[in-house]
């Protein structure tokens, strides 16, 4: 990381309990930038990302909130302000989906939409529209949305979290054009990233075997981790990208390239 690259910078990253979030606020947090660290229920691994902030210096807030929840945006929005009088980035990480075959059609209901739908498209714009005023003010604010290449392919774990990926793919190009020129609106699309969320679900046999043919499956031939993610969050949320908004960078080692379009 180069240091520095964020100083002064204040940034809201939801979901930043564990997984890709963390590693995005321990990422910027070696950037200089303060953070508001974010989580539902993991306070635990919540505490242990904010240690991981504190040693590089920067300062963070610990913000618990559903961004399923409008109210729940606006405090975690009012967290960053109340602290550093600012908000410079907003990083919208926080997802949820289902386990189901894209066949199985019985398997997903129409709660199951509602909920997913519900973490991760409205609460990205709930998120925006929370900080958007602070975003504006400083006349650089940068947005990123973590979304994901089901969303650009119809892959993924269900038929409800791809399309949900597609909404907010969709929604990041509609504010894209909305929000310039004093905030830039970009969105990250991981495959495959081995996380101990894969590891919990699926066991540390099964998660060696799925990450081996993952990185075998991409072009590039490794497995993504949380930190390539990180690094292209702290890319576009950085003065280098000052010039690139609405776009949907893929983060997967090349896996698109053979995927069903």
């Amino acid at each position: 990381m180069q240091q520095g690259r964020l100083q002064g910078k204040a940034a809201v990253v939801t979901g930043s309990a564990t997984g890709i979030g963390a590693a995005v606020a321990v990422a910027f947090a070696q950037a200089g930038a303060n953070v508001v660290i974010n989580y539902t229920r993991s306070e635990t691994e919540a505490r242990a990302t904010a240690d991981l902030v504190k040693e590089t210096g920067a300062e963070f807030r610990l913000a618990m909130g559903d961004v399923a929840r409008d109210d729940d945006c606006r405090s975690l929005a009012r967290a960053a302000l109340d602290a550093w009088g600012r908000i410079d980035i907003l990083v919208n990480n926080a997802g949820v989906t289902k386990f189901a075959a894209h066949h199985e059609l019985d398997a997903l209901s129409a709660e199951d939409f509602a909920r997913i739908y519900a973490v991760n498209v409205v609460g990205p714009f709930q998120m925006i529209r929370a900080c958007r005023d602070a975003l504006k003010a400083g006349g650089e604010g940068a947005v990123v949305n973590v979304s994901s290449i089901a969303g650009i392919a119809g892959v993924g774990s269900s038929v409800a979290y791809a399309a949900s990926k597609g909404a907010l793919n969709t929604m990041t190009l509609s504010l894209a054009r909305a929000l310039a020129p004093e905030i830039r609106v970009n969105a990250v699309c991981p495959g495959y990233v081995g996380t101990r969320w894969f590891r919990d679900r699926f066991g540390p046999e099964r998660f060696e075997k799925i990450d081996f043919e993952q990185a075998q499956a991409a072009p590039l031939k490794r497995a993504g981790q949380p930190q390539d993610i990180a690094e292209a969050v702290l890319f576009l949320s950085s003065p280098a990208a000052r010039h690139i908004t609405g776009d949907l960078l893929a983060v997967d080692g090349g896996l698109h390239l053979s995927l069903p379009r």
